[in-house]
């Protein structure tokens, strides 16, 4: 452009001579780019509602180029567009609805509130669906890190466009807007005056539609206020059942984020308040497409409302059975809660999961049940590889601890010291250890015991060295004792060891370490009996 022509435009652009609008106005339409865009800009510079007007007549025609030159400048613009919003000129009120959302003016919310409550205005609709994207695009204003957004802060914009939303609820029964309702949803905050007067009056007008917005939008504002309600220890009844009602994924898996695996005492408090939900009544399905994160939660929810209890078994049921890890394992906890021949079934066949940890979860719950053949089920997975298997039987068999059994030694005959003594040592980790204080103890009357338990439950071998040490015993019958264990025993230190004891200054010993050695030669010797025998039937 040449540079009287800059300065052409730069003086209409600032004089005061509203006659300068009059020239700018038809360069708008001029053919040749240049023009159009400098007197574009010119008219943005001023302030005159008429060329505003003009330019947003126009907007639906701009180009690109043209389009980025009124978002440079859109401010001056706010009475132009409100008068656009507000006009019967059906191609003006679309560009400026069109204008206020591409431009985010939210101070225009007032305006389509008032276009859209107006039953004789036949551009409502346009309001409508701009009060509704406005609404969208402040609230995720909101929800950004930074909580900004051109250089307004989103916090004071909502609470103004909140208020102007009251105002439109409280005439609800002359508009009848349902978007107005939605809208208000999206930003007001659960502690909102006029959205509890609301809730709290099943006669006011807008309470019946305000409940179907909260039942069925899927607007993330609306989900957050609902969500919102399970923190507050008055939340309203209404609005927990339509909470709980809801059986689509979206808000199935933002419930079970904010319930969470554990839920606080104010949530669990609401849960307590919930009788019946949606997705587990009608639509169990719904729990094959939550993450095991989400499963889980789903059984602290199940566990902490107060639905029937034949539908919260089924839930668990579905998890324990088709569920993901930790779904499976917080099911399997849950399971504790159901008694009955289904629950003792489905414990049973829990069992089964690979999941070592469901596993330990159903194991603990197996004698508590009175399932017959539980004591055996324990038994056979003592050996799994698996550490919290073995827990929860260790757990389950506190009775077979090595304190118990020492004390109740004594009293047992030679088949139940065996039976039980081979079984405290499978499930108490302790014992061995434990076993080798006793065999060390300054009391003759526990070393003696403890060497004869060594025989009972046949752990000579693995304390070898601890029962040689009693073949120098002061006393001599725990020499004697010690001889008869090591008599039992196959290695050589123990056989090297009775060798030397024969010697023993006690007849007693020296009798008790000569029937050791032969109890230790005669297998050997029957042994080799046995292969001559076989040798012989050969020829």
């Amino acid at each position: 452009m040449s540079e009287p022509l800059k300065t052409t435009f730069r003086v209409l652009a600032e004089t005061a001579n509203e006659a300068a609008v009059g020239v700018l106005v038809p360069a708008l339409d001029s053919p040749y780019g240049t023009i159009r865009d400098s007197a574009l800009s010119a008219l943005l510079a001023r302030r005159s509602p008429v060329g505003h007007r003009e330019v947003i007549g126009r907007l639906h025609r701009f180009d690109r180029h043209a389009l980025s030159i009124v978002q440079d400048q859109p401010h001056r613009m706010t009475r132009a567009l409100r008068d656009a919003v507000l006009s019967s000129q059906r191609q003006f009120c679309h560009n400026g609805c069109r204008a206020a959302v591409w431009l985010r003016e939210y101070d225009l919310v007032p305006a389509l509130l008032t276009a859209l409550e107006d039953s004789s205005n036949p551009n409502a609709d346009l309001a409508t669906a701009a009060l509704s994207e406005l609404v969208e695009l402040l609230y995720r204003e909101l929800i950004t890190s930074h909580g900004q957004g051109g250089g307004r802060d989103p916090r004071a914009v909502r609470r103004r466009v909140v208020s102007a939303l009251e105002g439109s609820v409280g005439r609800f029964g002359r508009h009848k807007r349902r978007e107005v309702l939605e809208a208000f949803a999206v930003l007001a905050k659960r502690d909102n005056a006029q959205l509890r007067h609301v809730l709290d009056d099943p006669h006011h007008a807008a309470f019946i539609t305000l409940v179907e917005v909260l039942a069925q939008s899927r607007a993330a504002g609306v989900i957050r206020l609902l969500l919102s309600f399970l923190d507050d220890p008055h939340a309203p009844s209404v609005v927990l059942s339509v909470l709980a009602k809801r059986t689509d994924l979206t808000l199935v898996r933002h419930l079970l984020r904010k319930v969470g695996p554990e839920p606080s005492s104010v949530v669990r408090r609401n849960l307590k308040r919930i009788s019946a939900v949606g997705w587990i009544g009608q639509r169990v399905d719904v729990l094959d497409h939550l993450d095991e994160q989400a499963q889980q939660a789903a059984v602290a929810l199940v566990m902490a409302s107060a639905i029937p209890r034949q539908q919260a078994f089924a839930a668990i049921k579905h998890i324990l059975l088709r569920g993901k890890p930790a779904g499976r394992r917080a099911a399997a906890q849950a399971l504790e809660e159901f008694q009955g021949a289904a629950a003792n079934d489905l414990a049973l066949r829990a069992l089964g999961d690979t999941d070592p940890e469901v596993q330990a979860n159903v194991l603990v719950q197996l004698r508590r049940r009175g399932i017959p053949g539980a004591l055996s089920q324990l038994i056979d997975r003592l050996d799994s590889p698996h550490e919290a298997v073995r827990a929860a039987i260790r757990e389950s068999l506190e009775e077979f601890t090595f304190h118990r059994y020492v004390a109740a030694f004594d009293m047992l005959d030679e088949e139940i010291r065996r039976s039980t003594g081979l079984l405290v040592k499978r499930i108490d980790p302790e014992t061995l250890p434990l076993l080798k204080q006793e065999l060390n103890s300054r009391l003759r009357t526990r070393r003696l015991r403890a060497l004869s338990i060594v025989q009972a439950i046949d752990a000579v071998d693995a304390l070898e060295d601890e029962i040689i040490a009693r073949l120098e015993d002061e006393d001599h019958m725990v020499r004697v004792r010690a001889a008869e264990a090591l008599g039992r025993g196959t290695g050589p230190a123990g056989y090297e060891a009775l060798l030397r004891a024969t010697e023993d200054r006690a007849v007693v010993v020296r009798e008790a370490v000569q029937a050791a050695l032969e109890r230790r030669e005669r297998p050997a010797a029957a042994g080799g009996a046995a292969s001559a025998a076989g040798r012989e039937d050969e020829r």
